[in-house]
């Protein structure tokens, strides 16, 4: 297939939702332009889009960071669009925020200048449900886009990097976007399938389950998105005129851990072996917490079930969210065949 759909520039290309965007971008015709810290990554990324896609010659890759300015430009170049996915990740929480907040947020202020720079038509921008949370000591309830969090960087880094960065992507745009607009994908805990051994942290959470690394069951639950499905919302919100200036959350079937280690027992037999059946109690996973730093990170959320709403993404866009049941198999089944259980 020849390019005659015009040229993205995608942030983060090695990156879990980063790959399955720009799988989606060629799969529909796009050139696609993406980004690593370390062109000896290069390989590693067309490796893996290659599993899924034939870019032929419509895939380079550049190198830049999210705390300088070289490169920038050049990589945007011509671009009619600019999907910024590349951000720095919280697990486990470091001891320093802006370890996390400033690459975040001058990360998301570089990708857009250099999209208004360029021309670029959209920039759409991976934030976070961390960033459409209300405040913690808040009932349960559902969130949408209209909520924004408040946020603590001493009690979640993420929530307030994905928060603060977001925050100044829609400031720079309001002051500096001209003709160049901007969309946010809001995803909720990203699951599906793997491309590789090197993958996000939130698929920690069934890899855990499947290598039997959880002191029981904690009482925790998520909405659950698919990564393919998150890569089609972005891709949505890149072209339809209605996404401008627009959040989106990209949201799917609430869970509990017990009900996704239900089904993997269920599911896959003998490859679920080690998958814990037992109830941890809120004060084990607590205790467990003061020496793993990955569990410290979500004992907030112990029995709560706050939940978010897709449903602006589905009227607007047309976007609808693969089962639940789909993309923790198809997520599962990818690590066990990736070696990474």
């Amino acid at each position: 297939m020849t390019d005659n759909r015009g040229t993205v520039l995608v942030t983060g290309g090695s990156g879990y939702i980063g790959s399955w965007c720009v799988i989606g971008l060629l799969q529909q015709g796009y050139a696609v332009r993406t980004t690593v810290r370390d062109l000896r990554r290069e390989g590693e990324v067309r490796s893996m889009v290659g599993r899924m896609v034939d870019p032929g010659n419509r895939l380079s890759v550049h190198a830049l960071t999210l705390t300088s300015d070289d490169g920038w430009d050049a990589a945007a170049e011509g671009a009619e669009y600019v999907l910024h996915i590349a951000s720095p990740l919280g697990v486990p929480p470091p001891k320093d925020p802006n370890d996390l907040i400033i690459p975040a947020r001058d990360g998301a202020k570089r990708a857009i200048r250099a999209a208004i720079k360029a021309g670029a038509k959209r920039v759409v921008m991976t934030s976070s449900v961390a960033a459409t949370s209300p405040d913690p000591k808040s009932p349960d309830g559902v969130s949408d886009e209209t909520v924004w969090t408040v946020p603590d960087p001493r009690a979640d880094p993420y929530a307030a990097s994905k928060t603060i960065a977001e925050r100044a992507a829609w400031e720079l745009i309001a002051t500096e976007g001209g003709a160049t607009t901007l969309a946010t994908v809001n995803p909720a805990l990203v699951l599906g399938p793997v491309l590789g051994a090197d993958f996000s942290d939130s698929v920690q959470v069934v890899q855990r389950l499947l290598s039997g690394k959880v002191p029981g069951l904690p009482r925790l639950g998520f909405n659950i998105v698919d990564v393919r499905d998150v890569a089609d919302l972005h891709i949505r919100a890149m072209t339809d005129p209605a996404a401008a200036g627009q959040r989106f959350i990209a949201a799917g079937d609430f869970a509990w851990m017990a009900d996704i280690a239900a089904l993997l027992k269920a599911r896959l037999g003998a490859e679920a072996a080690k998958v814990p059946t037992a109830k941890a109690p809120d004060f084990l996973i607590r205790l467990a917490a003061l020496f793993d730093t990955d569990l410290r990170s979500v004992t907030p959320g112990l029995s709560r079930r706050r939940t978010f709403s897709s449903a602006k993404a589905q009227s607007v866009l047309g976007w609808k969210p693969r089962s639940m049941e789909e993309t923790v198999l198809d997520c599962a089944r990818s690590l066990i065949a990736a070696g990474a259980v």
